[in-house]
């Protein structure tokens, strides 16, 4: 993986902690949050000031994470057929 980051060692998903959503290992920092704060625009730098617990390669195993859910997102286009 890109910058070292071995998201399934990062990533993990705990039906007791945050009702199952996917967590930063050892937090209750789920990826939703840090997906959500990249796209407000903080940095990760700023992620990081926010979350002390965390360094860059968990911000990164998040990236990582979502990208995989939407690279296997079956896509079914409504009322428009493209051929």
């Amino acid at each position: 993986m890109k910058n070292g980051t071995k998201t399934e060692e990062r990533i993990v998903i705990d039906e007791r902690v945050m009702v199952g959503k996917p967590i930063i290992k050892g937090t209750r920092i789920t990826v939703e949050a840090i997906i959500r704060k990249l796209a407000e625009g903080v940095t990760t730098k700023g992620i990081l000031e926010d979350y002390p617990s965390l360094d860059t390669k968990d911000v990164m195993a998040a990236l990582e994470y979502a990208a995989g859910l939407i690279a296997n997102e079956e896509i079914i286009p409504k009322g428009r057929i493209y051929a």
